[in-house]
């Protein structure tokens, strides 16, 4: 059974053999040779061979090595030293290298090549290698050296082999579990959201380090600990957030070239950087809601207004459907402004605003667009931000516009901010200039546009896109606003906004839900009503105007409102900074001990010269016992004696029960004119208007009992 084993390395030279250390062998090359020598390996040429490239070198089977050597080699396994890597590896290991060292290993190879070509010619191996080597500049040992790397080596994998390998380093292995409650602290101070430099919080560390007898690192080690340790990614992450964890990615890239024009549009508001005086005076940045095309990016519609409403994005859909058609999808984000009841409401991926059950039909379903969402401030998932990036900045920079421009953050005000602000038309009108060159500007290099202007792109496709055009019931979905209400349930009336509408039909529909469909800028003008399910039922003249003319200007009214009450409460924490919290701690931490002087400044019922005696005493409790008595002094001091005469002397009763039958004893000498000494009737007064006598007088009526008098 021993004939069948073998060990992994069966041919051994005497290098070999003296590193492996097997018993009953030298430990050195010359021992080896000599050992071999004097047994007659040399002499066993089936068990022997010559090394290529070691002039003259030998290999000597395992089986001529001693029994204990042979057994110990199948035991334990000795490995041969530097055991060389497969090829996957080493090719792996060849792309990992520097240009410069897989240059040198072409080098090597050329030299092995023409080594192997003189021997080939009739030179003797040993001329060969001191030849090449002498035109390498190299010792013939390097030589050799080279030539043991590709032994058996496939000639397609030589260049692998034969390359220079990095030293491996030899680095001293760190005890960190010693640092480890340092590290953490140091990971916790640096990884935050804040993004604070490496410097300080190592600091903070070291002094937190110091109290608690934490050993630490050096800066520079510590930091490359924790870059170790921790990813940059997850660094990124938890020192920048998500936004941040999102730029260490790349951006999906989008083809819009399988799209036609007016298939897909994107919109989205935009604040221009330029301070517009309105009509009404007021005085702000405006804010423009833009619809793109997908396809060509070129601006369809846009509106102007004071801030982001549903009403603007409504009229700026509006125009685009009147002039271009209805799209067969639509992508913005999650505000309000687009998310809202009138253009989305019945989408089933709609999560903005309290879903009621009678919720109309928004616009976009209505008309079959579907409806796609997007992350908020994404230009990679909307191309309008890239636009909004390329006009606004123009446009806000008009030389027209020169000093009415307020820069693009607090940071970036120019020398003039503040000097003038546009009137909102000549705004407009520049506005609208700067969208119409945007659109005919030449040279766009997107996939669709090809250098031509989003114009000439759009116009190509819209001529033989499949567009469908709005009908005029259909029109009347986009120009209209809606809510929900319920006529009068006597006669019909619907009273929306301040305003009463009636014609003679709605007097059949009384109390019934309907949906009103109005024109936001004008109230006055008149209402469609709808059934629930969106049955037109007719329409609804304005009966009483008493409301607002536009639904904007209420909206505009309320926020003015708003904000003269929040400039009031500013007002208000300007004149009062400190919160009564903050007085009662301030006057907390000023407030001193009490004396024992202050003690004495409680005054203590004393009868005639007797001892003190309590009233309403709990004698395990010695304060209540003193509160009582300060509370029966207080009660019978609202009638004192006018003379100091020599009285008789009175005590109160320990008890209630005692306390409440002595009063009555008091009230019913009262009734019959006996004596009543002054002290008894000054008790009597105050104790009557205690608690306890109420109590006590409740009861007996309620349970019954003697009563005085």
């Amino acid at each position: 059974m021993t004939d069948n084993l073998s060990p992994k390395q069966e041919w051994w030279s005497a290098a070999d053999i003296a590193d492996a250390r097997l018993p009953g062998l030298p430990g050195s090359v010359r021992g080896v040779n000599a050992y071999a020598a004097r047994e007659g390996w040399t002499k066993d040429l089936a068990n022997l061979q010559r090394r290529p490239g070691r002039g003259g070198g030998l290999l000597f089977h395992w089986s001529l090595l001693p029994l204990d050597a042979r057994l110990k080699l199948l035991h334990t396994d000795v490995k041969a030293p530097d055991e060389r890597p497969d090829r996957t590896t080493a090719w792996l290991a060849y792309e990992r290298l520097p240009q410069k060292k897989k240059d040198d290993a072409k080098r090597r190879l050329n030299a092995l090549n023409k080594v192997e070509l003189l021997n080939g010619s009739g030179t003797t191996h040993v001329l060969s290698v001191e030849v090449v080597a002498a035109e390498m500049n190299v010792s013939p040992r390097t030589l050799y050296n080279w030539i043991a790397l590709v032994e058996g080596v496939a000639d397609a994998d030589r260049l692998a082999y034969v390359a220079p390998q990095p030293p491996k380093k030899r680095t001293k292995r760190e005890d960190r579990a010693q640092y480890r409650p340092f590290m953490d602290w140091l990971k916790s101070a640096y990884l935050r959201l804040e993004g604070p430099d490496f410097a300080p919080c190592y600091r903070s560390a070291v002094i937190k380090a110091e109290k608690e007898g934490w050993p630490y690192p050096i800066q520079k080690t510590a930091k490359r600990w924790i870059d170790a340790e921790v990813q940059r990614t997850t660094q990124v992450y938890m020192r920048e957030g998500e936004r941040g964890l999102q730029r260490c990615y790349p951006a999906q890239i989008r083809d819009r070239s399988g799209l036609h024009a007016m298939e897909a549009v994107n919109a989205d508001c935009h604040k221009i950087d330029v301070f517009v005086r309105w009509p009404d005076g007021t005085v702000n940045r405006p804010q423009i809601v833009v619809f793109q095309d997908l396809y060509s990016g070129k601006f369809l519609s846009w509106r102007v207004d004071h801030d982001p409403n549903k009403v603007m994005v409504m009229a700026a859909f509006g125009e685009m459907v009147d002039n271009w058609g209805i799209p067969k999808r639509c992508l913005f984000d999650n505000g309000h402004e687009f998310a809202n009841k009138w253009m989305t409401a019945g989408a089933p991926t709609r999560f903005r605003f309290k879903i009621r059950e009678d919720d109309p039909v928004g616009v976009l379903p209505l008309l079959g667009i579907k409806m796609h969402w997007a992350n908020l401030a994404s230009g990679q998932s909307k191309p309008i931000e890239r636009g909004f990036g390329d006009v606004a900045r123009i446009i806000a920079k008009d030389p027209r516009f020169s000093g009415a421009y307020v820069g693009n953050r607090p940071t970036a005000k120019p020398e003039n901010y503040g000097s003038r602000a546009v009137p909102a038309d000549e705004f407009l009108a520049v506005l609208e200039e700067g969208i119409e060159e945007h659109n005919a500007r030449t040279g766009r290099r997107s996939d669709t546009a090809k250098g031509r202007s989003f114009d000439e792109t759009f116009a190509e496709s819209y001529a033989t896109a499949p567009v469908l055009k709005a009908t005029e019931e259909q029109r009347n979905l986009w120009l209209m606003g809606q809510d929900t209400a319920k006529l009068h349930k006597e006669n019909g009336s619907l009273k929306f906004h301040g305003n009463v509408y009636h014609c003679a039909w709605m007097s059949q529909e009384a109390n019934r839900k309907i949906v009103v469909r109005f024109d936001p800028e004008d109230l006055h003008s008149g209402v469609h009503i709808y059934s629930t399910e969106g049955e037109h039922l007719g329409f609804a003249e304005c009966q009483q105007k008493v409301g607002f003319f536009d639904l904007e200007g209420a909206r505009a009214t309320a926020k003015r409102k708003r904000q003269i009450r929040k400039a009031e409460q500013r007002l208000a924490d300007l004149h009062a900074p400190l919160s009564p919290d903050q007085l009662a701690a301030d006057l907390n931490k000023d407030r001193q001990e009490t004396t024992a002087l202050m003690a004495e400044k409680v005054v203590k019922p004393v009868f005639a010269k007797s001892p003190r005696a309590s009233t309403f005493q709990q004698p395990s409790d010695p304060r209540a016992e003193a509160a009582q008595e300060a509370l029966i002094l207080e009660l019978g001091a609202k009638k004192k004696p006018t003379k100091a005469k020599k009285q008789e002397q009175f005590k109160v009763a320990e008890t209630q029960e005692e306390r409440f039958a002595q009063a009555q004893d008091i009230e019913r000498r009262q009734q019959h004119g006996e004596p009543v000494g002054e002290r008894e009737a000054a008790w009597l007064e105050g104790y009557q208007n205690h608690s306890e006598y109420e109590a006590m007088a409740a009861l007996m009526q309620a349970f019954g009992g003697n009563n005085a008098g």
